[in-house]
């Protein structure tokens, strides 16, 4: 993703964040930040049972310390406390996330095929998840 994308994604976040439309927590090191989850309340009159999980992600300098599992258990628990009892999500199919949350008690809800763009062209499916917790 070109840097400008980019920050103005996390700017969008950010201002989300402030308004409470979005939840978002990061894990930092002594070199910035290593790991990142979002959720995302549904505000529908319909959808105040459930929530998004979105934009895990955990820097290459720090995979295989369980901080992925910590963010999804701190999303969770934040979905709990809000009285949210219904989580879904997306990923990328074939990723490593896909088998990370299959072993945290996901379930595979189906496929999109060419659900996301790839920076390099083309495009990409995604495998929605859900979770009742």
């Amino acid at each position: 993703m070109p840097a400008g994308e980019a920050e103005a994604y996390w700017r969008g976040a950010a201002e989300a964040v402030a308004a409470g439309d979005i939840l978002l927590w990061a894990i930092l090191d002594d070199d910035g930040p290593v790991g990142t989850i979002q959720l995302h309340p549904v505000g529908k009159p319909n959808g105040a049972h459930r929530a998004e999980v979105a934009k895990l992600m955990v820097h290459p300098r720090a995979r295989g310390r369980g901080l992925a599992k910590q963010l999804m258990a701190v999303a969770e628990q934040a979905a709990r406390d809000l009285g949210r009892r219904l989580l879904v999500l997306d990923t990328v199919e074939g990723g490593v996330a896909d088998g990370l949350y299959r072993r945290l008690g996901w379930t595979e809800a189906g496929r999109i095929p060419d659900f996301a763009l790839k920076s390099g062209g083309g495009s990409e499916a995604t495998v929605v998840f859900w979770k009742a917790i």
